[in-house]
């Protein structure tokens, strides 16, 4: 089995919260006008109803070789029951490629846009099928990571072959990995010292020049009922695979949010803006934006099964944050002490499928809050959120790349992977109630043991458990199994459903029956990218490690078209 129970709890939970009853929301009474989503009590409206949504991740919907196949994948999704679809609405180069989707050329100091059928006509496709197939597009305009090792190196070498971005140390043709379509370090290699990430934020020019491309992209489609909302940034912080200086914190990059979701509010009055950041804390920072404590709104009717009425949560303190991690710890252990007489000599079983060693007691005070709390990465999610014109809270769910909580020493390692996820969806959903904004998860995701070899992280340009890697063949498999995958995802959106997300957004789809061309994200040999077995002629969709593929697929969209039938119905 691979996701159909995922999909199938999701669904049969909006499924419930579609029939509780929602406030009517005044609407503009002119027919012809085009409607879009907003935001009201903390919660999404569309057309005057409740708007909660499953959603999925394609970064390469407008690197696909024709219309058609945009068609096709758009048309599959809707199929399924998704409803919003994130991607990427930037594709940066910085030399003209031969083949493929570019939509922005940086170079000698300016920058020019491609308006051309290879270029920003391939989103004026992918937003015009999208609202064919009743979707919504959650559109990224830039991204933190950007690696170009063999570049940003200066002892690097580069590399000549034009349909294989310049300096990223691989074979992959370009806009296979979601970090190979440019985005804030092409501005720093271009308009800064290239040597230092923040300049993004920091350098008038290149902060200009960002704005000017954003200005181009939101006015484009100002009036598409199409568009969800926009995202400034995916996974904005102060480094990338460039380091940051000693100057760059939660201020610096909260302060550039402010500035540029004011830029598209002011450009596009119609949609929604959003940060699109990790969902990093810093419990103890300075706030741009602090919380003006007024009176508490009623209690909420949760959107989960069982309705329960919600209470405005406590903010986030340092004190909390280790309190709570004590509480959790001491309940495990608790646990594995009341187990240890029934299990084997010298063991816990957790859950009846994992074992863990004995552990002994380790106090949580010494180890702080951990990275994704204090600050270090130059976020702080609820300032933010904070932000006027930021509409919703965004945050991810990558434990493979980052680290989300400390260990429970009574556990072991799979089980701290999901408890660490079910802990840090109902953070995000706290401060969703804490600011009375909407919350999406508009990424999660876990690589399995099969697709380790064609996982490469973020901040690299290279697979490091692939074929040709140099890692230790004898060591453990890297990654969980498929029914850990699936139990984790299963565990994490039923916790994202009873904690009130609005929205979530799995990473990542995987289409088949692609059409290939040589140079092309979807190339018809390309070594070190994952091509079905059983389709002949024909790829499929770029994979960085965590897309589903073949017969697992299949069973998974078989069971979310049926939970959407049900859903859609009642939902009328």
């Amino acid at each position: 089995m691979y996701l159909p129970l995922l999909w199938k709890v999701a669904l049969s939970a909006l499924l419930v919260s579609a029939k509780a009853p929602t406030r009517t929301v005044s609407k503009r009474q002119d027919s012809n006008l085009p409607q879009f989503v907003t935001t009201q009590n903390g919660n999404f409206m569309f057309k005057g109803k409740k708007l909660d949504f499953v959603g999925t991740n394609a970064y390469w919907l407008a690197a696909l070789n024709s219309d058609d196949d945009i068609d096709f994948t758009l048309g599959n999704m809707s199929a399924a029951g998704v409803k919003i679809v994130r991607t990427w609405a930037f594709n940066d180069v910085d030399t003209i490629p031969v083949n493929g989707t570019w939509f922005q050329l940086i170079a000698n100091g300016t920058t020019t846009i491609n308006n051309g059928t290879n270029g920003l006509q391939k989103l004026d496709t992918v937003v015009r099928l999208a609202e064919k197939h009743g979707l919504f597009l959650h559109l990224s305009l830039t991204n933190n990571w950007n690696p170009r090792p063999l570049l940003d190196n200066p002892n690097g070498i580069s590399i000549s072959a034009r349909d294989v971005t310049n300096g990223t140390n691989n074979t992959l043709p370009r806009n296979t990995l979601s970090n190979d379509y440019g985005g804030m370090d092409a501005y720093v290699r271009e308009f800064g010292n290239a040597t230092n990430h923040d300049e993004f934020y920091l350098n008038p020019q290149i902060v200009a020049q960002f704005k000017n491309y954003t200005t181009q992209i939101v006015s484009r489609y100002v009036n598409s009922p199409a568009i969800f909302g926009w995202e400034i940034a995916n996974d904005a912080r102060c480094n990338s695979s460039l380091p940051a200086t000693n100057i760059c914190n939660t201020n610096t990059i909260t302060r550039f949010h402010s500035d540029i979701a004011q830029h598209i509010s002011t450009v596009d009055p119609n949609h929604l803006v959003a940060s699109g950041n990790q969902g990093f804390f810093c419990a103890d920072c300075v706030k741009l934006f602090p919380r003006i404590v007024a009176t508490p709104p009623p209690p909420q009717i949760s959107s989960a099964p069982n309705n329960r009425r919600r209470s405005v949560p406590k903010p986030l303190t340092r004190q909390k944050i280790i309190q709570d991690r004590k509480a959790a710890f001491k309940k495990t252990r608790k646990l594995a002490l009341q187990k240890r007489s029934g299990s084997e000599a010298g063991s816990i079983r957790i859950r009846g499928r994992w074992v863990s060693t004995e552990t002994r007691r380790q106090s949580t005070d010494d180890q702080g809050v951990g990275s994704a709390f204090d600050g270090s990465q130059g976020v702080d999610s609820e300032d933010i959120l904070n932000i006027p014109q930021i509409s919703y809270s965004t945050f991810q769910l990558f434990p493979d790349q980052n680290s989300y909580g400390l260990d429970d020493p009574n556990l072991p390692e799979f089980n701290n992977t999901v408890n660490q996820g079910l802990a840090w969806i109902r953070a995000h959903a706290d401060i969703g109630r804490l600011f009375n904004k909407p919350v999406v998860l508009n990424g999660f995701g876990l690589v399995t043991q099969a697709n380790a070899p064609f996982f490469v992280p973020f901040n690299v340009t290279q697979a490091p458990f692939g074929s040709d890697s140099d890692s230790n063949q004898t060591q453990a498999p890297f990654g969980v199994t498929d029914q850990q995958r699936d139990d984790a995802y299963t565990q994490w959106l039923q916790a994202g459903l009873d904690a009130g997300l609005q929205g979530m957004l799995q990473y990542q789809w995987s289409q088949g029956n692609l059409t290939t061309a040589v140079g092309t994200a979807i190339s018809p040999t390309v070594s070190g990218t994952s091509v079905s077995s059983d389709v002949t002629g024909t790829g499929v969709s770029p994979d960085d490690g965590y897309a589903i593929q073949g017969q697992g697929f299949d069973q998974a969209v078989g069971t979310i078209q049926q939970a959407a039938q049900q859903f859609g119905a009642d939902d009328s």
